[in-house]
C-alpha cells in the first residue's frame, strides 16, 4: 500500500473516486459508479490519513458537491456546474500539501488531469442532464386531436396511421378500414379514436 502514499497516485485515485461519485449522482441506480467511487475514495482516504493535507482544500472539495447537485436537478444551470468544477479542481490540487500549504502534486500531472476532468464533466454532465430533462420524442399526449387513417377495421382493437407512424387503436363504434379518424384520447400506448364526422352525426341524430 506504500504506492498510495505517493501524492500523485493519491491525487489520481481521489479524482477517479470523485468523478465516479459525481457520475453516480447524474445516473443513479446503475451500481457500477457507486461501487467504483466507494473503493477509490476508500483508497484516497487512506492516503489522506497518512499524508500531510490542507483542511481548507478538503472543505472546498466537499462544498463542490452543492452546486453540482443544484446544476443536475435543473437544466440550463451551467454556471453552477462551472463553479462546481472549479472548486473540485482547486480542492483536489491543493489537498495534498508540502511545506504547510503548497500542493505536493506534480504541476504537469495536475494541469493535464484537471483539464481532462473539467472537459469531461462539462461535456458529459451537461449532455446527460439535457437528455434526462428533454421531452420524449414520442409524446402520446401530443397525438390527441390529430387526424389519421384507419389501416384496419377498428373497434375493440385495430391500427391507425397517425403522425407518420402506426399505432394500436380502439374505438367506441366500429370504424371501417381506410376511414379518416381523429384521436380522442389515449389509454397507455393505445389510442382511442373516432371516425371523423361521427360526433357530428351523433349530434344531428339527437336533434
Amino acid at each position: 500500500m506504500d504506492f498510495l502514499l505517493n501524492p500523485n497516485v493519491a491525487y489520481l485515485i481521489l479524482l477517479s473516486g470523485i468523478l465516479l461519485g459525481l457520475m453516480a449522482i447524474v445516473t443513479p441506480g446503475t451500481g457500477l459508479f457507486e461501487v467504483g467511487a466507494f473503493f477509490c475514495l476508500l483508497l484516497a482516504g487512506y492516503a489522506v490519513y497518512n499524508l500531510s493535507f490542507n483542511w481548507w482544500a478538503l472543505i472546498i472539495l466537499v462544498l463542490s458537491i452543492v452546486p453540482f447537485i443544484y446544476a443536475v436537478q435543473k437544466p440550463k444551470r451551467e454556471l453552477y456546474l462551472g463553479v462546481s468544477i472549479f472548486l473540485l479542481v482547486l480542492g483536489s490540487v491543493f489537498l495534498f500539501a508540502v511545506d504547510g500549504w503548497k500542493p505536493a502534486v506534480n504541476p504537469f500531472v495536475a494541469l493535464v488531469t484537471s483539464g481532462l476532468l473539467s472537459a469531461f464533466l462539462w461535456i458529459v454532465v451537461r449532455k446527460t442532464v439535457q437528455a434526462a430533462s428533454a421531452r420524449p420524442v414520442h409524446d402520446l399526449d401530443a397525438l390527441v386531436g390529430l387526424i389519421g387513417e384507419a389501416r384496419s377495421r377498428i373497434h375493440e382493437e385495430g391500427s391507425v396511421f397517425v403522425a407518420g407512424e402506426m399505432w394500436s387503436a380502439r374505438s367506441e363504434k366500429s370504424i371501417p378500414v381506410g376511414s379518416p379518424i381523429r384521436v380522442v384520447r389515449r389509454e397507455g400506448f393505445i389510442l382511442v379514436v373516432e371516425k371523423i364526422g361521427q360526433s357530428n352525426n351523433n349530434l344531428n341524430k339527437e336533434k
